[in-house]
């Protein structure tokens, strides 16, 4: 039996996603929460790396339960969760089709990244936003933020992993890039067909030098679409702290 889990965790206390020799981040910690409750082995995949420090509302993963266990789907989430540290927390599962991938049948996600702008940052939201009270410009980071929509070639809003070659594919399309004003400042919502390692960071790092008047609009709109990047990379990734990925398409 496949199942599907929906979980939401809390990064600040995690070393992101991806297994490490740490065994401190979720997929390690998810997949030792599994293989305690099948007595076996179980391999968990997600639908996609985050980040040390990011968090995530719903992240996506799946697991192949073993023949033996004829528990329901549901059950998984407390038999989980009981094993997991509070930053982690299983919020659904549920039986899906064999051929069903967490990252291959993925057609979008959603993420949002919280700015707090108050003079001074709330301990009660440290590591969970940008600490940004230096004036912003909001008007220039939402034409920033619209100049990206659409279908773009992002390399120069992609970091390097080390194994990229000639034919890696840097377009996405980016059907939603929205700017909101909270309590605490600013909340940028980023929604497309996918998005290259710390896509998102490295796109509100630029959007806010435009709104800080450290970078103008036209030179940032020139970083796209520049296959082999003759006029830069993006000036700026914003931390961690206020990444968020809020939902996965399917």
């Amino acid at each position: 039996m496949r199942i599907k889990l929906t979980l939401a965790y809390d990064g600040r206390f995690l070393e992101g996603w991806q297994s490490q020799p740490s065994r401190n981040t979720v997929q390690d910690l998810l997949e030792k929460a599994a293989s305690d409750t099948a007595k076996e082995p179980i391999r968990v995949h997600g639908s996609g790396r985050t980040d040390s420090g990011v968090h995530a509302l719903a992240q996506v993963a799946h697991f192949d339960a073993p023949d033996h266990l004829t528990m329901n789907p549901f059950n998984w989430v407390p038999a989980l969760n009981t094993k997991l540290p509070s930053s982690i927390r299983v919020l659904a599962a549920e039986e899906v089709s064999s051929d069903f991938h967490a990252r291959f049948s993925a057609t979008g996600k959603t993420y949002h990244y919280g700015i707090c702008t108050e003079p001074v940052l709330s301990p009660f939201r440290a590591g969970l936003a940008w600490h940004l009270p230096r004036q912003l410009d909001p008007y220039l980071l939402e034409d920033a933020m619209k100049a990206t929509l659409g279908r773009h070639h992002f390399e120069a809003f992609a970091a390097k992993r080390g194994n990229e070659t000639e034919a890696t594919d840097y377009y996405r399309t980016l059907t939603r890039a929205d700017l909101e004003a909270h309590e605490h400042g600013w909340r940028l919502t980023w929604t497309g067909d996918g998005f290259l390692y710390k896509m998102v960071r490295l796109l509100t790092g630029s959007v806010i030098t435009v709104a800080q008047g450290r970078m103008r609009l036209d030179d940032f709109a020139s970083l796209l679409d520049q296959p082999g990047l003759p006029k830069g990379r993006a000036p700026l990734c914003a931390p961690a702290d206020g990444l968020y990925l809020e939902s996965v398409d399917y």
